[in-house]
């Protein structure tokens, strides 16, 4: 058996997006959005097994829904979140600790911060800080705060906020933030919020730093110098977020297999058409490997006496409307005289001639002898000639006179058929052959015999048939007049039969 296998791959992609791709390594915040991707692959096996061709389709889509929110870890510095303790709330109940003089007062020093207690930097000296910011004379300062419950692994961005009153220009105040996966620094970010030189005042400052890949600990550091050595720089209410990508991929993978087969030439016409018949009757469904063929129910048809004859009446009309052509019927009729008139003449031809004819001939023949004097002028004829001489009949004139009048006899005329008879008969050739035996076909039959027959109302004059009642006739006696005498009869006839022993 040849064998042929032929493979055929194909790749296409879908993608469909509302939003920018957020690979891995992205630094910062990604778009929020929808980002489809199909793959399709179609593999096409055909596959020669000599009597039939077997082509098998197999379609395979792959589709990859990839969904990018950006999450909020909330207040990392509030201790209600769980990420720091009380003594490391942002705000500032408490002295973080950190690097250089530090005081943290209350009342109408805060000024505008508020009454209940903030941070003041009460150191003059021009140091590096731990965090490496120079320009340094103290620092508050929060270490590795564990944020990794976050799983954070694609990218994000670190949002600060701080409350800050510098009433000294020459004063210096910065924000400082170092985020790490592990002890590798993922990024360090420091923000300057009022250098000296500018007389800020009350301020509030935000800012932000952006970082790829996984981040799970934070260090915060606040931190500046009081040049005047007065009331150095007083901040409170210090916040950090930590916003970061959540990318959720959902893959999907349909696989589709479509199996055609092309037989080479297995049926006869017969079987064909058997099976041609069994798709067109049937409804065919596949349910795990097996076939159920369930026959489909014709629309039922409503046959009454007021529908068949509104559809003889339609083709009644369409016949009426169809005149007929006088020059083919007069051509046909003189073709049916000509083809009878050649019927009569080799009828004619081919009669025998009847006996009787020849012995009138000799009785003629014989009267003539007998004359005498007629027999002398007579000349004595050939024999041969007298045999091969055709002799007329007797009745010759009569069959020529019968042959005229049956010719000059006027042919019957054949009977048109109506338009409502052609239309009745139109409507019972339309019925289908397999259809014709079921009721809505025989009620149309009966019904377009009774509009021809005119007798649409039939079965009006319908009378039931009331049983009798049986035991009026059991109960009755039957007198029979001839009972005696047959008793008698029989009597004698035995008494006849005893006798006759003796």
């Amino acid at each position: 058996m040849l064998s042929r296998i032929l493979v055929l791959w194909l790749l296409l992609c879908y993608s469909y997006s509302k939003a920018d791709i957020c690979l891995p390594n992205h630094e910062g915040l990604c778009e929020p959005g929808v980002t489809i991707t199909e793959d399709i692959q179609v593999e096409v096996t055909e596959e020669d097994l000599g009597t039939e061709i077997v082509t098998t389709t197999t379609t395979t889509t792959t589709t990859t829904t990839q969904t990018v929110t950006n999450e909020d870890s909330g207040n990392i510095l509030d201790s209600s979140n769980g990420y720091v303790g009380t003594q490391d709330d942002g705000d500032m109940r408490t002295d973080w600790g950190g690097q250089g003089p530090a005081s943290m007062p209350t009342g109408n020093t805060c000024g505008e911060l508020g009454a209940d207690r903030c941070a003041q930097i009460t150191g003059s000296g021009n140091s590096t800080s731990t965090m490496g910011v120079s320009g340094m004379g103290t620092t508050f300062i929060i270490n590795n705060i564990d944020i990794s419950d976050l799983e954070i692994d694609r990218g994000g961005q670190v949002r600060y906020s701080i409350e800050v009153e510098k009433r000294d220009a020459q004063d210096r105040i910065y924000m400082h933030i170092t985020g790490r996966n592990g002890s590798n620094t993922v990024f360090q970010g420091t923000d300057i919020l009022s250098e000296s030189g500018i007389a800020s005042g009350y301020q509030s400052y935000t800012g932000s730093f952006d970082f790829s890949g996984v981040l799970n600990r934070i260090t915060v550091e606040v931190g500046g110098r009081d040049i005047n050595l007065a009331i150095g720089p007083l901040f409170d209410d210090v916040t950090v977020n930590v916003f970061y990508n959540v990318i959720n991929t959902i893959i999907t993978q349909q696989i589709t297999t479509l199996e055609e087969i092309y037989y080479l030439n297995l049926f006869d016409p017969t079987e064909l058409e058997f099976v041609e018949e069994v798709f067109e009757f049937n409804d065919i469904s596949f349910d795990d490997g097996d076939i159920d063929f369930t026959p489909i129910e014709a629309p039922t048809e409503e046959v009454t006496y007021e529908t068949v004859e509104l559809e003889i009446q339609e083709f009644e009309i369409d016949f009426e409307m169809d005149l007929p052509q006088p020059e083919i019927a007069s051509v046909e009729v003189q073709a049916e005289m000509e083809l009878e008139l050649e019927l009569e003449m080799e009828m004619e031809i081919d009669l025998p001639e009847p006996e009787v004819e020849e012995t009138i001939e000799v009785a003629q023949v014989e009267e003539n002898v007998d004359e005498g004097p007629a027999e002398e002028k007579t000349t004595e004829p050939d024999s041969e000639t007298t045999e091969e001489s055709p002799v007329e009949p007797e009745d010759s004139s009569e069959q020529e006179e019968v042959q005229q009048e049956e010719s000059e006899e006027p042919e019957k005329p054949v009977k048109e058929p109506s338009a409502k008879e052609k239309a009745a008969t139109k409507i019972v050739k339309k019925i289908d052959d397999k259809e014709r035996y079921d009721d809505a076909a025989q009620m149309k039959t009966l019904i377009v015999m009774q509009i021809l027959g005119n007798t649409k109302t039939f079965f009006d004059a319908q009378t039931n048939i009331v049983d009798t009642n049986v035991n009026e006739y059991l109960n009755k006696t039957i007198e029979d007049q001839y009972g005696v005498l047959f008793d008698m009869a029989q009597g004698q006839t035995m008494e006849d039969i005893i006798n006759a022993q003796y």
